[in-house]
């Protein structure tokens, strides 16, 4: 029973204090996610336009939860969760989505943001099962997933000559 609370504890911990958390769901590879922890699980919303995907992730699935240390980086702990998916505009998705909003960085929409989520997003709870996953150890080090967002261009041809310019000043 202690180890049981111990272990409750380092998960909520953990993950109330980072920012992102890895999850992956049955299927598809581990993905970062930003989320908010509320009321016993990690929060998390997208699926919606300017937001994050949330693949595999389906009402009643299961994940598994990596969560990073927010000064290092590194993995503090893995666990199991059950995946619900709130439904728009129930006391349970109101006070899901409160919590959700001061985490929100950048939203294109401010305070229109949460009616754009009633219409186009998910919203997800991801409750601890109680199980934990061991850490391996190894990196899991992978190349990054393909999207969008990145694109490789070259330089443009004077930037080498303005960053030798500034070196000679000084």
């Amino acid at each position: 029973m202690t180890s049981e609370l111990l272990d409750q504890a380092l998960v909520e911990e953990a993950t109330k204090k980072s920012g992102l958390i890895w999850v992956q769901g049955p299927g598809v590879p581990a993905r970062a996610l930003w989320h908010a922890w509320h009321e016993g699980a990690a929060c998390v919303v997208g699926d919606g336009p300017g937001e994050q995907p949330l693949p595999g992730l389906a009402d009643g699935a299961t994940a598994e939860v990596t969560v990073r240390s927010k000064d290092k980086g590194g993995r503090l702990v893995s666990w199991t969760a059950k995946v619900v998916e709130l439904a728009p505009e129930t006391e349970a998705w109101d006070a899901t989505v409160a919590e959700l909003k001061g985490k929100r960085l950048n939203a294109p929409d401010g305070e229109r943001m949460t009616g754009r989520w009633a219409r186009e997003c998910r919203v997800l709870r991801l409750e601890p099962t109680g199980a934990m996953a061991s850490l391996p150890a190894g990196s899991l080090a992978e190349a990054p997933l393909p999207s969008s967002a990145t694109t490789r261009q070259p330089i443009p041809a004077g930037l080498p000559r303005l960053l030798m310019k500034r070196r000679k000043r000084k």
